[in-house]
C-alpha cells in the first residue's frame, strides 16, 4: 500500500508544476494520478483496490430474495464510480445536489463528488440523457465500478 505522505507530495508536485498526469510504476507499486476538472487531482491506484470474491450463482441477496438480473435497467446507462471513496451529492452540505432523478445531464455535467484520501474528485456524467435513479445515498462509501446513477440516454 502506498504511503499517504508520498501521495501528498506527488499531488503537491503536480500542482506546483501544473502537470495533468503522473504515472509511476515499479515492481511493487503502480500509481496513476490525473488532474481532472478544475485542477482537482484524480487518483487511480489499482494496487490499492482489494480484489472482490465473486458470489456463486444462485446465492440469495442480503435481503433474502433470489438474485435476478435487473430488467428495469434495460436501455439505461449506468454512471459508475471510477474510484473507491465517499460519495457526496453536492460540493458542500449547504449546496443543492448536483443532480436528482429527472434532471437532464450532458457528458460534461458534474453529477457528484467522491472523496478519496481527503481529495474531492468531481465525477462527470460522460453521457447525455436524463437521470432516472440515484443509486447511492449521500455520505455512502462506494467501490470502484459501483453504479451511482442510471441515465436514460437521449
Amino acid at each position: 500500500m502506498i504511503d499517504i505522505r508520498k501521495l501528498k507530495e506527488l499531488v503537491k508536485l503536480m500542482v506546483e508544476n501544473d502537470l495533468a498526469e503522473l504515472d509511476l510504476r515499479d515492481k511493487e507499486e503502480t500509481v496513476l494520478i490525473k488532474r481532472g476538472g478544475e485542477g482537482v487531482p484524480m487518483i487511480h491506484s489499482p494496487m490499492m483496490v482489494p480484489p472482490q470474491a465473486a458470489a456463486p450463482a444462485g446465492d440469495p441477496t442480503p435481503n433474502g430474495a433470489a438474485s435476478a438480473p435487473d430488467s428495469d435497467e434495460d436501455g439505461l446507462v449506468a454512471i459508475e464510480s471510477p474510484m473507491v471513496g465517499t460519495f457526496y451529492t453536492s460540493p458542500n452540505p449547504d449546496s443543492p445536489a448536483f443532480v436528482k432523478a429527472g434532471d437532464t445531464v450532458s457528458a460534461d455535467s458534474v453529477v457528484c463528488v467522491i472523496e478519496a484520501m481527503k481529495v474531492f474528485n468531481e465525477i462527470k456524467a460522460e453521457c447525455s440523457g436524463s437521470i432516472t435513479r440515484v443509486l447511492v445515498k449521500n455520505g455512502d462509501s462506494v467501490e470502484f465500478g459501483q453504479k451511482l446513477f442510471l441515465v436514460k440516454p437521449s
